[in-house]
């Protein structure tokens, strides 16, 4: 006997599972210009005292702009000489104009690259957080930058032994 062709199969999209009535999904109309989400559009009611004593959060754009110029000069004129480094003494070395150490190479990008580090620090405690952008090198906020940063540490060290 020849068994029939499609025999327990069905024909046609495979029939989906909507989520379960009263699962707070929400209906869909069938113009998506005119589908909404209840839910989205409510806002949740918002604690006024919290607001009040809230504080702005994040680093102003200003702020942010200068601290990222003087990252970019500090940390990456040493990232490159750290890697010009390398590339010299391999011309070096290989057309024969000097014999260099593989340990002079290595302590010279190094000590180019640890630099690069501390510009990185310098980079944002060197930056002004007033209006005015400050001096070009930056040296007269370092010592207030840390100070803020010390009563910041400071005072979330007593907020966590508090709560």
């Amino acid at each position: 006997m020849a068994a029939k062709k499609g025999l327990g199969k069905t024909s046609g999209p495979a029939p989906q599972a909507g989520p379960p009535r009263g699962s707070g999904s929400v209906k869909r109309s069938a113009s998506p210009k005119l589908a909404t989400n209840k839910l989205a559009t409510n806002k949740l009611p918002t604690n006024k005292l919290a607001t009040k004593k809230s504080r702005p959060q994040g680093i102003p754009d200003a702020v942010a702009n200068r601290m990222a110029r003087r990252i970019a000069l500090a940390s990456g004129i040493p990232s490159v000489l750290g890697m010009s480094v390398f590339i010299a003494s391999y011309l070096l070395v290989s057309r024969q104009i000097l014999d260099i150490p593989t340990g002079i190479t290595l302590v010279a990008s190094g000590g180019c690259f640890l630099l690069g580090v501390v510009g990185l620090s310098y980079g944002v405690l060197s930056s002004s957080w007033e209006a005015a952008p400050g001096t070009l090198l930056g040296g007269e906020q370092i010592g207030l930058n840390i100070g803020r940063l010390r009563a910041s540490l400071r005072g979330n060290r007593s907020g966590d032994q508090q709560g």
